[in-house]
């Protein structure tokens, strides 16, 4: 059967959730078309002639663009069977159904793609409820992603150096879900405190087709790294050993910095380049009720063992939300510029504004549940506004400054100084003298992948 593999947008990387399943169901016979729209035009014969066609939706932006073409592939191919499959899958399952979709897949989705192609080879018709587990936390036995479908790495996200070079960035996964139940995760509702490792000869196997394939640099996307440890080191060690030039980055919490400490110099030693962390907040009445499991002080305490280990940080941030307060949206930027942070966090970092999807902790919040308005289906949130009109209107300015400044390629110094000014004004404190001089441009430049981070 022929069976089209579809992604909208995974962050400019090119996509283990259309790799691996596209192993999995070459495996069994299918002829597999992956299409990554982020880089490359909708391919209407693939479509066309496809027995299934099954969206890949890890994130909230890849959902909505996914939702769009719903539609137009029903029109180009009525008898196809649609599937969507990944994180945001099961927690928009109504609206998905609503819109035409047959399969939802969450979880651990590639048995699951694999048993519903069989359904459909085997004759079920369109409309058949579904038979598959639409969230599986089953151990899966996995197989080396199938790349050769996907366009070339050069065209995806590469990391800039500080001198301005630049490596191209391959990117895999060697786990997936998370141990930990921060109230804000989409990661939640779906896996529930579990996680799940990617077979470590798959992960090797996998970074050693993407070097061949040009990859100077592999992003881990795993939701933190350090869910398992061991795994994880082992896994770089190796890599290191094998490919003693290529880098690295890996996403881990702050929580998990400190308590394995002792092992960030592995990190720094095996070619980490950077190591991203959802701070979210400096506030701690907001990180008590995002439940993030860290202090402003641990953030701080990693800031200096992060500094003294000359590893890089880069710290993401939620910094709108209903407990925001221009005073305390000040204070992180105070923080950042103290701290010497703002060329290691993207400017979009300081215009992020809490999204509460369907299902999330949030709503187990009274004070959430009084400003959540009623599901959006077409945005997949429940909107609030904060109680203080100018934190909205300070948060929809510092998102027009930071679109503005990614398209103009202005370098993040100089976007802060922006969002700075524009968040004193708001404040009422545009003439107040800051109490460090604002002279960033003469600061060291860090390393970075030059694809945004969205949600």
């Amino acid at each position: 059967m022929k069976i089209a593999l579809i992604s909208t947008y995974e962050l400019g990387r090119q996509p283990f959730g259309l790799a691996s399943p596209a192993a999995w169901l070459a495996r069994d016979g299918h002829e597999v078309a992956c299409l990554d729209l982020s880089r490359q035009a909708f391919d209407e014969a693939a479509v066309r002639g496809a027995g299934m066609v099954a969206f890949y939706v890890p994130m909230h932006t890849a959902t909505r663009l996914a939702m769009a073409l719903v539609q137009p592939v029903r029109r180009l191919n009525p008898a196809a069977h649609i599937c969507f499959y990944g994180l945001y899958a099961p927690m928009n399952e109504a609206h998905l159904r609503s819109l035409g979709v047959e399969t939802v897949l969450g979880g651990e989705f590639e048995e699951g793609l694999t048993r519903l192609a069989k359904r459909i080879e085997s004759g079920a018709k369109n409309g058949a409820a579904q038979e598959e587990p639409v969230v599986s936390l089953g151990r899966q036995k996995f197989l080396v992603p199938e790349r050769g479908g996907l366009p070339g790495l050069a065209g995806y996200a590469h990391v800039i150096l500080p001198d301005g070079g630049h490596r191209i960035a391959g990117y895999t996964e060697a786990s997936r879900g998370c141990k930990h139940l921060c109230r804000h995760c989409p990661i939640v509702p779906v896996y529930n405190g579990v996680f799940r490792v990617v077979d470590r000869e798959v992960v090797l196997a996998d970074i050693q087709q993407q070097v061949e394939a040009g990859a100077q640099h592999i992003t881990f996307g795993d939701p933190d790294f350090f869910n398992g440890p061991a795994h994880a080191l082992a896994i770089v060690a190796e890599v290191h050993r094998e490919f003693p030039e290529l880098t690295y980055d890996v996403t881990i919490k702050i929580e998990h910095l400190l308590r394995h400490e002792k092992h960030l110099g592995e990190l720094r030693d095996t070619g980490c380049l950077f190591v991203t962390s959802a701070v979210e907040s400096v506030d701690d009445t907001v990180l008590a009720r995002l439940e993030k499991g860290h202090t402003r002080a641990d953030f701080l305490r990693a800031v200096a063992i992060f500094r003294r280990l000359r590893l890089t940080l880069h710290p993401t941030f939620v910094p709108f939300t209903p407990w925001t307060s221009l005073d305390g949206y000040l204070e992180l930027l105070e923080v950042l510029r103290d701290e010497d942070l703002v060329a290691n966090v993207a400017p979009i970092q300081l215009a992020i504004r809490l999204l509460i999807p369907a299902g999330s902790r949030l709503l187990e919040l009274d004070e959430v549940r009084r400003i959540a308005g009623p599901f959006d289906a077409g945005a997949l949130t429940h909107p609030w506004k904060h109680a203080d009109a100018r934190v909205d209107a300070l948060c929809e300015e510092a998102q027009r400054i930071a679109a503005a400044s990614e398209k103009l390629k202005r370098p993040r110094e100089a976007v802060f100084e922006k969002i700075w000014r524009a968040a004193r004004e708001a404040a009422g404190r545009a003439e107040e003298a800051p109490r460090v001089p604002l002279d960033l441009a003469a600061r060291a430049a860090i390393p970075y992948l030059n694809e945004p981070w969205y949600c």
